[in-house]
């Protein structure tokens, strides 16, 4: 067979390559020879990542559930991957942050409209009995979604509702010590932390703090307060933004308050959640007012935050 105009141009081209890097090209085309084809089950590790479902109990909605989860933490990293894109850019331009803003919005559209496999997906009888086996394991324990949440605003934002005036100019790790969602993991008759929390703490507070310092420039808001200054915004930017706000702050908790009503709801009292977590008070936003771009909501919009979505999830119920 003859060597090609564009064989011979990628051969130099190579030769470049390991010439640079001090290394022999023969002796790797040598490896390449006896190299088998890659497989796509080879490629994403398919027979390990088919393997990672490890039921607690014999009840067979339980592995929904454990898949569910895994495919929810995929989509947080596949959304975190964009976040360090955007924060750690050099010359980030609008047009950039527009469009990984919109991969991530894809990704909690999908998240928001799969989670109808948690809410009728499962047997709610096998549900109530297999959920005991996971305590104090509780879904509250997502580290990427806190990370997602940091990178998306000011640390302040995401500070206890009535606490935020207070805590304005403290540092981020004082700030950290009243975050929103520290006051859903406490035990419902004593207000003290659960396991659950203590936990997460224990595993994630110093990340979550030194995260929150080195994206304190870069955070999403940031970037849209300095767009701004500079008279770049653009009408489209500002779109993501608002659906990026609804799509994590209405959207997704939404989701689980109708799972956890579903499950959870029961006359005269409500079922605790794993872990002992608060669910009633937690998940819907008008509690919390968790909003990461105050300055793109009118005033009705932010004192109105979530409450047309929950009673209409409520009616439905």
């Amino acid at each position: 067979m003859s060597i090609t105009p564009e064989i011979e141009k990628r051969l130099t081209q190579l030769q470049e390559k390991y010439n640079a890097m001090g290394q022999d090209m023969t002796s790797y085309l040598d490896g390449l020879l006896h190299a088998d084809f890659l497989t796509y089950w080879d490629y994403i590790h398919l027979d390990t990542l088919l393997s990672l479902q490890s039921p607690k109990t014999p009840f067979p909605d339980e592995e929904i559930f454990i898949m569910y989860h895994q495919i929810t933490e995929l989509y947080f990293k596949l959304s975190l991957h964009e976040c360090k894109q955007i924060a750690g850019h050099e010359n980030l331009t609008v047009a950039f942050f527009t469009a990984r803003l919109k991969r991530i919005n894809r990704y909690f559209e999908a998240l928001t409209q799969s989670f109808e496999i948690m809410v009728d997906g499962m047997e709610k009888e096998q549900f109530l009995q297999f959920r005991m086996s996971l305590l104090p394991a509780s879904g509250f324990q997502s580290g990427q979604y806190r990370m997602i949440e940091i990178y998306a605003t000011d640390f302040i934002n995401l500070v206890a509702a009535d606490q935020r005036q207070t805590m304005s100019t403290a540092p981020i790790g004082e700030q950290f010590e009243h975050i929103y969602w520290k006051f859903g993991a406490t035990e419902l008759s004593t207000g003290k932390k659960t396991l659950t929390l203590k936990q997460f703490e224990h595993k994630y507070a110093k990340t979550f703090i030194e995260l929150g310092k080195s994206v304190n420039q870069t955070n999403f808001n940031a970037l849209l307060q300095n767009f701004k200054y500079k008279a770049q915004i653009t009408s489209e930017l500002e779109k993501q933004l608002r659906e990026l706000d609804v799509n994590v702050n209405i959207n997704w908790p939404l989701s689980h308050y109708k799972s956890a009503v579903r499950y959870l709801h029961r006359e005269p009292e409500e079922i605790k959640a794993t872990g002992g977590t608060n669910w009633q008070k937690y998940l819907p936003p008008r509690f919390q007012r968790r909003i990461f771009y105050p300055s793109l909501w009118s005033v009705d919009e932010l004192e109105n935050w979530g409450k047309a979505w929950v009673e209409k999830v409520v009616g439905e119920l």
